[in-house]
């Protein structure tokens, strides 16, 4: 039989806590994911034509990424895109401190609202990078290409769920 000190017992209490909160964490369920962009806010109307479908792209990449977590009750994820940014962005050449993908989320618990993780999420092109092949010329990469949308995305839900599992 083990004799465990008083401080042994209370260590190894805290440190069993400390890991069940960040296993539940990152099995907390998700209920609902909305993502919502004012396309009609949005001026560079090629960036209107380009991301006319951002809002169910990136809410796809997101229930994919969660796919084993969805369920009837749990978390509810709020995404607000930026239209000035999808704006300004659309023409900027990649690299540049202004193209970057920009949206207000909250992340809550639909019965603990006070619980919510409110925040501005940034994106830029450094961060999408991760989200290229391996291979990818970034030469040829520019913020009107289908591979740069997609990273971006990517990158954006990334970022998202990372926040989750906070």
């Amino acid at each position: 039989m083990f004799n465990l000190t008083p401080t042994l017992t209370a260590t190894l209490t805290a440190a069993l806590l400390i890991t069940t909160a960040a296993v539940a964490k990152t099995d907390e369920m998700v209920s609902s994911i909305e993502v919502s962009i004012d396309l009609d806010a949005v001026t560079n109307k090629l960036a209107a034509h380009r991301f006319a479908t951002i809002a169910d792209d990136l809410k796809n990449v997101l229930t994919t990424q969660l796919v084993d977590r969805i369920g009837t009750t749990g978390t509810k994820i709020t995404i607000d895109l930026s239209e000035v940014e999808l704006s300004n962005s659309y023409t900027e050449v990649v690299g540049s401190a202004d193209t970057r993908l920009v949206g207000d989320v909250k992340i809550s618990d639909v019965t603990k609202n006070e619980d919510a993780k409110v925040f501005v999420l940034t994106i830029d092109v450094n961060q999408a990078k991760t989200a290229l092949p391996a291979d990818f010329d970034m030469a040829s990469l520019s913020a009107s290409s289908t591979e740069y949308y997609q990273a971006m995305i990517s990158a954006f839900a990334k970022s998202v769920v990372s926040e989750l599992n906070k």
